[in-house]
C-alpha cells in the first residue's frame, strides 16, 4: 500500500471499542507532517467508550454501531466508509470480529494491534496466559487482518520483559507503552 502522491495523507478510520489510548496516540501522529495518515473517522460499538471522547475533541467524525445485525450494521459501515473514501483501517481495541465479507472487501486494508508476541495467544487475556506460562517476555504486534483471528501478516513487533513482580495489569501498562510506539512506526513501515 503506497501513500499517494504529492502531500496527500491516506483517508484512515479507527474502530474502538474502550479507552481510546491507542485512538488518541494515532490522532496524535497524524498531526505530524511527516504521518502518511488522516484520521477523518472514528467507529465505535460501544456508546459508553470514553475513547470518542478523543474523536470529539479533534473534531473528527464517528459513529456508533452496536453490532446486534451484525451484516445490517456492516453493510451501512461499508457504505459510509467508500462515501468517505477510507482506505486504511486501524483496529485499535475493537472488541468485535469482522465478517469475512467485511475484510474481503477492505483486503489488505485493515490493520489491528494485538497485545501479545503473535502467532502466540491469539483472542483474550493475552498478559494472563503470558505469566502463567512464565514466559519471559511479551509484547505487541501490529498485523493486517485477515478472516483468521489475529493470523494475519505481521508488519511490527516489540518485546517487553516480564519480571517476576508483574501481574497481568502491570504487564498491560508495560504492553500498552511500547503498542503507543509500535503503531504509529508500524504505519509508517505500511506506507514507506
Amino acid at each position: 500500500m503506497k501513500k499517494s502522491t504529492g502531500s496527500k495523507k491516506v483517508k484512515t478510520a479507527v474502530f474502538i471499542s474502550g479507552t481510546g489510548s491507542n485512538l488518541k496516540n494515532l490522532i496524535k501522529f497524524s498531526l505530524i507532517k511527516s504521518s502518511p495518515i488522516h484520521i477523518s473517522f472514528v467507529l465505535s460499538n460501544n456508546f459508553n467508550a470514553k475513547g470518542l471522547n478523543f474523536a470529539i475533541k479533534n473534531n473528527i467524525k464517528y459513529k456508533i454501531f452496536n453490532f446486534k445485525n451484525k451484516n445490517k450494521d456492516e453493510n451501512q459501515i461499508l457504505f459510509y466508509l467508500k462515501k468517505k473514501k477510507i482506505n486504511l483501517i486501524c483496529l485499535a481495541g475493537f472488541m468485535k470480529i469482522l465478517s469475512r465479507n467485511f475484510i474481503k472487501k477492505f483486503s489488505g486494508k485493515i490493520v489491528n494491534i494485538h497485545p501479545s508476541l503473535l502467532p502466540k495467544y491469539k483472542g483474550l487475556n493475552t498478559h494472563v496466559k503470558a505469566i502463567q506460562n512464565n514466559d519471559n517476555l511479551a509484547g505487541c504486534t501490529v498485523h493486517f487482518v485477515t478472516a483468521r483471528l489475529d493470523s494475519g501478516k505481521i508488519i511490527l513487533q516489540k518485546e517487553v520483559k516480564i519480571l517476576k513482580k508483574d501481574t497481568p495489569t502491570s504487564l498491560a501498562k508495560k504492553v500498552l507503552r511500547q503498542e503507543h510506539k509500535l503503531y504509529p512506526a508500524a504505519i509508517k513501515k505500511i506506507f514507506n
